[in-house]
């Protein structure tokens, strides 16, 4: 009776890790890499930025735009494979303006980006969560030039067909 007992025993045990593994796999099969989910075309939906020391004052200020409103205008970009990336503004009309290019490399949950941007080269690590064919960025940078690294930005993004 006792060696049925032990059999059942490392059977079921047995069995119960064989399904906890194939489950833990299977999440895992399901999320891509961030460098594989940033190869595409993205739109971005929303971005806010707060700089709380604008002109070395201890003044906040916010910079807020909701792009998915009717006839506004959009930023768009398109992330390549090679690592390199092209970034815009399409204006309500379709034309495009603003067009910058640069470089970029993930590191786990991290996008590092490297752009010339309004006569100053920008090189920040944004924290990405993924969630579908959307993701969420966030980094702290010194977005309104006064020299601290003290300004975060919030951006939301939806990947596109161009």
């Amino acid at each position: 009776m006792k060696l049925k007992t032990i059999f059942f025993v490392i059977l079921f045990g047995t069995f119960f890790v064989a399904c906890k593994n194939e489950k833990s796999e299977k999440k895992v099969e399901t999320k891509k890499s961030l460098k594989d989910f940033m190869v595409g075309n993205w739109e971005t939906q929303y971005i806010k930025i707060e700089m709380p020391t604008v002109n070395k004052t201890d003044s906040t200020s916010v910079f807020e735009d909701d792009f998915s409103k009717p006839n506004t205008g959009r930023a768009q970009s398109t992330y390549n494979n090679d690592g390199t990336f092209s970034a815009w503004f399409k204006q309500p009309d379709g034309k495009k303006v603003g067009e910058t290019k640069g470089t970029w490399k993930t590191k786990g949950d991290s996008l590092y980006v490297d752009y010339p941007y309004l006569g100053k080269q920008v090189q920040a690590w944004y924290f990405i969560k993924q969630n579908d064919n959307k993701f969420e960025g966030k980094v702290v940078y010194d977005w309104d030039g006064d020299g601290e690294f003290d300004d975060t930005l919030q951006m939301k993004s939806k990947r596109i067909d161009l």
